[in-house]
């Protein structure tokens, strides 16, 4: 077998085995994710939820699906009903696997710098619950905010 044809075949193969940098490949820059608000163990429903990172801001009522831009940033979502609760989560990114690889092996690391900047290659999970906490009664909360003074 020649130098040539030894060497040439595991060069023909190897796209298709590594990923590759996720910003100049086909990776998408967008994700669609599904959010659920949980009250008391129960999912509530038409809650109005604001997802945001870096990128961007979106809003959706949940229970619903909502398309983000991908970050390596966390991505924060505050969720509200009128009269019933509120909640906040933060949810974390990871890294795709296959691009990450490519990375490290066709650019020794520097395809990972731009995905971390673009986004292109991390992702958030696909389903995301915030969990609400009930809202106070208004004389529960006017109490609350009183303020005791010893001068009257």
């Amino acid at each position: 077998m020649s130098r040539f044809s030894r060497f040439s075949l595991p060069l023909l193969f190897a796209p298709l085995f590594l990923g590759g940098c996720a910003t100049v490949s086909d990776a998408p820059l967008q994700q669609q994710v599904e959010l659920h608000a949980v009250l008391d163990y129960q999912e509530v429903g038409e809650v109005g939820c604001l997802l945001s990172n870096n990128l961007g801001r979106w809003f959706v009522v949940a229970p619903g699906r909502v398309t983000i831009s991908r970050s390596a940033e966390p991505l924060v979502v505050s969720c509200k009903k009128a009269g019933l609760g509120m909640g906040q989560e933060a949810f974390g990114s990871r890294p795709d696997a296959m691009s990450l690889m490519g990375n490290v092996v066709i650019s020794a690391g520097m395809g990972f710098a731009v995905d971390k900047y673009s986004g292109a290659s991390w992702s958030y999970p696909a389903n995301l619950t915030v969990l609400m906490t009930p809202a106070k009664p208004p004389g529960e909360l006017a109490a609350a905010e009183r303020v005791q003074s010893a001068v009257f």
